[in-house]
């Protein structure tokens, strides 16, 4: 099992930056990809980027590049989301995802709300 639990939301104004932090414990040496995905009422949930754990490489869903980065800790038990240049759009409650394989999370956190005025 590994435990995920997000932190960082909150409310800004477009234009603005936040930061969300994810803390995974537990077997998290069995993680291929920790990733963040976001979701809005009344819509499916939404891929938003990815890091592989092993070596560092990233992939972002096309409406977030150049504004958000994802990285992470040496000793892998952080994963980060930096936002900068928020829209109101990005409005959504982000969740954080561990995979075992390629494209398979299994693992989820419990959600942090963004919030982002226009």
């Amino acid at each position: 099992q590994v435990q995920l639990v997000e932190s960082g939301g909150g409310l800004v104004q477009a234009g603005g930056s936040l930061r969300l932090s994810c803390a995974a414990s537990g077997r998290t040496f069995s993680v291929y990809a920790m990733g963040w995905f976001r979701q809005t009422p009344g819509k499916e949930r939404e891929f938003v980027a990815t890091i592989n754990w092993s070596n560092g490489s990233t992939n972002y869903v096309r409406s977030v590049k150049g504004r958000f980065t994802i990285s992470r800790d040496n000793a892998k038990t952080m994963v980060y989301l930096q936002m900068n240049n928020l829209k109101p759009e990005d409005t959504a409650v982000y969740y954080c995802a561990a995979a075992r394989g390629p494209g398979t999370y299994e693992y989820w956190g419990q959600g942090t709300r963004v919030t982002v005025s226009s």
